[in-house]
């Protein structure tokens, strides 16, 4: 259960801000304390490597960690991650540990970079991109067109990448494995570990006579245009997928997705929390005093709000229902948070000036208090400081 899970920044001892160096110099440290080769029959030890890999796996990704830090570990419970939002054998160390990324591939049965079946079907490339929005564009949704360079298979040799007539031959290097094992001495001791075929890079084939057309890559690049529904609620840093319409997979396997960035635009009024919004409101000092209605603007429109009397600046009311949508849920909404910010007049007419003196003199005469304190002798001056002599 997500709740026997321990918070993963404690996992990897970092604090919430932590950025991509951070995470990954806390989890370089973690892995290589805890890991199997290390430790060999230590099962806690093997948990805790596990535990810091999950953890790393959920927050070095920005769309994970988003969900993560807004819900928590049910933001991967149901199946919406394996458990954590994370696949140790779809994990890629190698840019975490340089020559120690095989020993990681190595025990988690492979990876996308070191995988014993590297010439097997693999899913093609991601391609991501971003679009920008507006406040409110964001607030209630939008569909968007974008256009990408994509990969298509080659017409001329239908994706073998070799010229017509003739086809890729078996890498003798590697059997068509596609990787190669080789014995090197680690931190670890003597560690036997698989690499890409330096040959074939990892393919298991050879294109002795490439396709004039795609140079041997198998694809050419064309212009696509796609529609992007972006859903009500989107917040900045959030995207959209596309699933499949990405680069084209390898020996037959699935295109990669589309990534869409949404790329929000500040508002002038309002700012945005969740799916909270804030904004102030000015009132004069007659409603702030007397109580009434006043105009506020929301994301719906301007809506009508009864200041009570009394109410002093500053002061924050509630909205409720007049926030951001949820992309979880269309039917709910935040709400939207008002300060009322009490305005002082800056000019005021003579007959104005005598209006608030006798309102003044009704409530306290506060204009002539310091007069009045001083008369009774309980005003308090300060004495002048000394001059110290230098020498």
């Amino acid at each position: 259960m997500a709740e026997s899970k321990r918070d993963y920044y404690e996992v990897l001892g970092v604090d919430k801000t932590a950025d991509e160096a951070a995470l990954k110099k806390a989890y370089r440290v973690l892995a290589k304390k805890y890991h199997p080769d290390a430790n060999p029959g230590d099962k806690e030890a093997e948990a805790k490597f596990k535990e810091a890999s999950e953890a790393y796996a959920v927050l070095s990704d920005p769309d994970k960690r988003a969900k993560y830090d807004r819900f928590g570990h049910a933001a991967f419970e149901g199946g919406a991650g394996g458990g954590g939002g994370f696949d140790f054998n779809n994990m890629d160390f190698s840019d975490i540990f340089g020559d120690f990324g095989d020993i990681f591939g190595s025990f988690f049965g492979g990876g996308r970079r070191y995988s014993s079946a590297n010439n097997g079907p693999m899913k093609g490339a991601n391609i991501r991109t971003s679009v920008r929005l507006t406040f409110m564009e964001a607030v209630f949704g939008c569909k968007k067109e974008i256009e990408l360079n994509v990969k298509e298979e080659c017409k001329s040799c239908k994706g073998t990448g070799a010229k017509a007539g003739t086809a890729p031959e078996t890498c003798s290097t590697c059997g068509g494995k596609g990787q190669v094992f080789i014995s090197r001495n680690s931190v670890f001791g003597l560690m036997r570990s698989a690499e890409i075929c330096p040959d074939c890079r990892g393919t298991g084939k050879i294109i002795r006579d490439k396709c004039p057309d795609c140079k041997g890559q198998g694809y050419i690049s064309i212009k696509k245009r796609y529609s992007v529904d972006f859903p009500a609620g989107i917040d900045n840093g959030q995207a959209v997928s596309l699933a499949e319409l990405g680069d084209p997979g390898t020996n037959g396997g699935p295109r990669g997705d589309v990534r869409v960035e949404a790329i929000v635009d500040r508002h002038p009024v309002f700012q945005r929390e969740g799916f909270d919004i804030y904004s102030f409101v000015p009132i004069s000092y007659a409603v702030a005093a007397l109580g009434g209605p006043v105009l506020v603007d929301t994301v719906d429109g301007k809506v009508i709000y009864d200041v009570k009397a009394g109410t002093q600046t500053d002061m924050r009311v509630r909205l409720k229902g007049k926030g951001v949508p949820s992309w979880r849920n269309k039917n709910q909404r935040g709400d939207h948070y008002i300060t009322l910010v009490v305005e002082t007049p800056e000019k005021l007419s003579n007959e104005a000036k005598e209006l608030l003196k006798k309102f003044d003199a009704l409530t306290g005469d506060s204009l002539h208090a310091a007069e009045k304190a001083s008369a009774a002798g309980t005003e308090t001056k300060e004495k002048p400081t000394k001059k110290k002599k230098l020498f």
